[in-house]
């Protein structure tokens, strides 16, 4: 096969945004050029690699391996270039993160300061829900991944970098909230807005449930930190969600925290990426940067 670099790149980029017109702008070529391109690629195989039905584009078998191929080749080949750069004394490159919703209350922030330390750096954050951050991670596209779940059946490095709490939470002025400690027992005919199922929060919640034998008479899903958070103060019910996700004024205004035994439920922010990966000198710097700044931010 006679593929070029640059052809891989444009796979790449075709394979993930879906598009050839998005992926020609991403490389800065036409669209007849990256279709051209895309043609030659096919033949080179010799297999077909999407096909393109109602406008949408959607990757074949072949293609999905190739989309992995060039993946790998091209994280190999800015990880060559940041080691370089790290040799000449400079710090520049891009670096891939892929956090769980929760995440965004605080991820950001510490983003924010390694930006400062690092101007030159290019950030990619993506913000899925679990099932995302997890898919992400099995096609290895980012250097590093934030959740509270790791899926146990991946070989991965693993560093536990902060506590995540998870508190219940009701409406401000619910009967149950001046009172100093409450069973869960106590809130039997209360209706539990929870995270979907296969949340770390859920699956948190889950545990904590079933180590009390304790079931909701009704339950309610709801997608969003925001929503439930919402629902909560509409009297919807109450909930399970984690502290970094609640802000001062809303517990002042609107919500409160309910003192059941057994909570905070425990629960921790794990650091991932599969073991067999080496990542990148920025991705490196990242780390040790996370950890520090988290360790500063849980005393603050």
């Amino acid at each position: 096969m006679n593929v070029t670099f640059r052809q891989l790149r444009l796979f790449l980029a075709t394979a993930e945004t879906g598009s050839v017109s998005a992926a020609a702008r991403a490389m800065h070529v036409t669209q007849p050029t990256a279709s051209m391109q895309l043609r030659e690629i096919t033949e080179s195989v010799g297999m077909p690699l999407y096909d393109i039905i109602g406008r949408k584009l959607y990757l074949t078998d072949a293609g999905q391996q190739l989309a992995r191929t060039a993946r790998a080749i091209v994280g190999e080949w800015e990880s060559f270039e940041q080691g370089i750069h790290a040799m000449q004394g400079l710090t520049q490159g891009r670096l891939r993160v892929a956090v769980v919703s929760t995440a965004k209350y605080f991820v950001p922030r510490l983003l924010g300061s390694f930006c400062e330390l690092h101007p030159d750096i290019d950030i990619s954050l993506e913000v899925l829900n679990r099932d995302g951050v997890v898919q992400r991670l099995r096609d290895n596209r980012d250097d590093l991944y934030v959740m509270t779940t790791p899926p146990g059946d991946m070989d991965l490095e693993d560093q536990v970098f902060l506590a995540n709490p998870l508190l219940v939470i009701a409406a401000k002025n619910h009967p149950l909230s001046g009172r100093k400690r409450l069973p869960l027992s106590a809130l039997q005919g209360e209706r539990f807005l929870l995270r979907e199922t296969g949340s770390g929060t859920r699956l948190a919640t889950d545990r904590f449930f079933a180590s009390e034998q304790f079931e909701p008479s009704s339950r309610l899903e709801l997608g969003s930190n925001e929503a439930i958070k919402e629902a909560v103060a509409g009297h919807l019910g109450v909930a399970v969600i984690s502290k970094h996700a609640l802000k001062a004024v809303e517990l002042a205004q609107e919500l409160c925290v309910l003192p059941v035994s057994g909570s905070p439920i425990p629960s921790q922010w794990h650091l991932v990426y599969p073991k067999a990966k080496q990542i990148s000198p920025i991705a490196q710097i990242f780390q040790t940067h996370l950890v520090q700044q988290a360790k500063l931010w849980a005393k603050s």
